[in-house]
């Protein structure tokens, strides 16, 4: 793209990036103003005389690119005096190749009409009882086709599908309010309108009324020091906050402190700190097909491979991407991502999973004499450094002498990292596994919201904090 420019610099990359995008919601059986985008533009990133700039426009002819590429050179020559690190020193991209989202049935084989049936079908489904005061859903769909080049011959394209439906339900009754959601809204993925036969759409939307209607009438979740079985939607959080982010290469440097804080794991931990339980094993795997984060390359071409985080408890590499590992010598892996054409790309996650074990749902229900069974994140905090949490779920049921009994509503826990993956007793088989994602992942000055998936397995922990909700 810009090479009718003869640029004359060290090195130059370009990323063309052009996203429609269109939201459907039916809120309260009534169908809200449907929205449709467009956006286009590029990033283009210049390597020169041991300084590097970047500049992005919404603008892809040769005289946007023109605009940007000496703009990018211009901060390069500002930069060039002033770098804690030569950009130079690490190696850049020439790959060649392409990707995309593998899909059934693509967004638009279904008429704008019949999509907003599916909507209106669903809203029926939620508003099923007078105790339901308010139901809502929705269909999100991003198709973003991404081409990236550079000056030592790198071509990549790669082309997304993204499709995160929702449901909501919220019931009162006796001066109590409870909502229930589809998995947390954590099933984004990349997939076309084949995801909704999966996500068996229709019942689900009566399965979220039912059991929102089943929390306003439960009792409070109890208070203790008890076993823990995590579903596979809110392990999606709990992997994604406690080792997502602490091991995020750019935070354990100090880049991204002002914002989105910072890690308590240090470089030396790397290759023998005991992130958790033996039974422990976590990848960043781009690779795996139809997640919210699969790609063949990250967006400075690196090329994408699952890579064993954390192997048997022990903490192997960091997420850092390959300007992260040259400064500090610790292997990479392909997370270098933007959320946009307007956006450098930094340390992000992709795909980071949890891989399964050998335990079955039922085994690991009748080992626990007193616990409890949570489903889908309903809200989280956690400190700077990513270590001492506290998240509350949206549904809950006891298990008492390794049956499950009564439901419970305000489940909460707490824990601190490590600590909390040191008690992980029990990991679920491939049988209890789960694939989700979110869109809305944020990180970055000025902020990105990036996508990323993550699977797992059920996961059960001993002693842990477990704690209702004020009444």
């Amino acid at each position: 793209m810009l090479h009718f420019l003869k640029p004359d610099v060290d090195f130059w990359s370009v990323r063309k990036v052009t996203r429609h995008s269109e939201t459907l919601t039916v809120r309260q059986g009534v169908l809200e103003p449907p929205y449709q985008g467009w956006d286009e533009g590029v990033y283009v990133c210049v390597l020169n005389r041991g300084g590097a700039g970047y500049a992005c426009v919404p603008d892809s002819s040769q005289a946007g690119l023109r605009s940007a590429f000496e703009r990018a050179k211009s901060w390069a020559e500002v930069a060039a005096s002033q770098g804690l690190f030569r950009p130079d020193c690490m190696t850049q991209s020439a790959e060649l190749g392409i990707y995309q989202t593998p899909i059934r049935k693509p967004w638009h084989q279904a008429s704008l009409s019949d999509r907003i049936d599916l909507l209106l079908q669903a809203s029926q489904k939620l508003k099923h009882d007078a105790r339901v005061i308010d139901w809502m859903t929705q269909f999100s769909y991003v198709r973003s086709t991404q081409r990236f080049e550079s000056s030592l011959g790198a071509q990549i394209v790669q082309e997304f599908d993204y499709f995160d439906p929702a449901l909501s339900a919220t019931a009162h009754h006796n001066s109590k309010t409870q909502t229930r959601t589809l998995a947390g809204h954590g099933v984004a993925r990349q997939a076309g309108l084949e995801l909704l036969e999966e996500l068996d759409w229709l019942h689900s939307a009566n399965r979220v009324a039912e059991e929102a209607l089943e929390l306003v009438m439960a009792e409070n979740c109890p208070t203790g020091v008890l076993d823990l079985l995590l579903a596979p939607d809110q392990m999606m959080l709990q992997t994604h906050e406690s080792i997502g982010h602490p091991l995020e290469l750019d935070r354990i440097l100090g880049d991204e402190r002002n914002y989105a804080g910072t890690s308590f794991v240090t470089q030396e931990m790397f290759g023998s700190f005991h992130y958790g339980s033996k039974l422990l094993n976590v990848t960043f795997d781009p690779s795996q097909s139809g997640e919210c984060a699969s790609y063949a390359f990250d967006d400075e071409g690196s090329k994408a491979e699952k890579i064993y985080l954390i192997e048997e408890g022990v903490l192997k590499r960091p997420l850092g991407s390959a300007l992260s590992g040259a400064r500090t010598g610790l292997a990479s892996v392909a997370n270098s991502r933007a959320c946009n054409w307007n956006r450098p790309p930094i340390d992000r996650m992709a795909n980071l999973n949890l891989e399964p074990g050998s335990s079955s749902l039922e085994s690991m229900i009748q080992s626990v004499e007193k616990g409890v069974y949570m489903k889908s994140n309903l809200s989280w905090s956690i400190d700077d450094s990513r270590n001492k949490f506290q998240f509350g779920c949206e549904w809950a049921q006891l298990i008492e002498n390794g049956r499950l009994t009564r439901v419970v509503r305000n489940p909460n826990y707490r824990g601190i990292s490590s600590s909390f993956w040191q008690n992980l007793a029990m990991v679920g088989d491939q049988q209890t596994r789960g694939m989700y994602g979110t869109p809305t992942c944020g990180k970055g000055e000025p902020n990105q919201a990036i996508r990323v998936g993550h699977a797992s397995p059920a996961c059960l922990f001993s002693g842990i904090d477990v704690f209702g909700g004020q009444e």
